[in-house]
């Protein structure tokens, strides 16, 4: 009978990518995959760098053991890790997840000086005066007049928004982005618009319809008639 494999090393146009069974118990698995590594892929000086990605199923590995992964790849010449993905997660992660997707409602308005934080999306009902800030994990509405700062996607999230009845900020951010040109920002038509970051990469305000077309996933209700 063909013994079964624990390692399957696929080709793509990124790499190498690395399916590893989540069945076999882990010093096996780490067992065949330095087997397999060391005959496919021997030292070739003049070779490039090759990126690889590492599938490892329904398998958790601790930190420990996705450093000893990482670790034996790196040792086979030409090879580095991009990437580790798991269909599992800890506790704390869901958690996490869970928090950056909620949507957090606030009735107040941000006064100077105060700075309003939440992990995940901000609904705010009120205003956010010049020298107040919010920020959030995730994206940011609010039911009023944005007058201060605005920081949306603190945590990395490029896609996240910012959305105000009336835009006017000292300040816009988006992730590590910032827009430091508040004389842009001069809502003539007086209706709600919104913030992301575009395709050249920078921070653009435009009509809130903008939205539904450059980010269809906001709308998480699905359904209807």
């Amino acid at each position: 009978m063909k013994k079964k494999q624990n390692v399957m090393i696929k080709g793509t146009k990124a790499g190498l990518t690395l399916h590893l069974d989540d069945s076999c118990s882990y010093s096996e698995l780490l067992l065949e995959l330095n087997e397999k590594l060391s005959t496919s892929y021997h030292e070739q000086v003049e070779r490039p760098l090759i990126s690889v990605r590492v599938q490892t199923g329904n398998r958790y590995l601790t930190e420990e053991q996705e450093e000893e992964i990482k670790y034996l790849v790196r040792h086979k010449n030409n090879l580095i890790v991009d990437k580790i993905e798991s269909n599992v997660i800890t506790k704390e992660e869901a958690t996490k997840r869970l928090e950056e997707m909620e949507i957090i409602p606030v009735a107040k308005i941000i006064r100077s000086g105060q700075v309003l934080e939440v992990p995940g999306d901000l609904l705010l009902i009120g205003d956010v005066n010049p020298g107040g800030m919010v920020k959030a994990g995730g994206n940011i509405y609010i039911l009023g007049a944005l007058k201060g700062v605005a920081h949306a996607g603190c945590n990395g999230n490029k896609e996240a928004v910012i959305a105000a009845s009336a835009m006017a900020p000292s300040q816009l951010r988006i992730s590590e982005l910032i827009n430091r040109s508040p004389d842009y920002f001069v809502n003539k038509q007086r209706e709600m618009q919104c913030a992301y970051i575009s395709e050249n990469g920078k921070i653009t305000v435009d009509r809130l319809q903008t939205l539904m077309r450059l980010r269809p996933s906001l709308t998480r209700l699905k359904g209807g008639l």
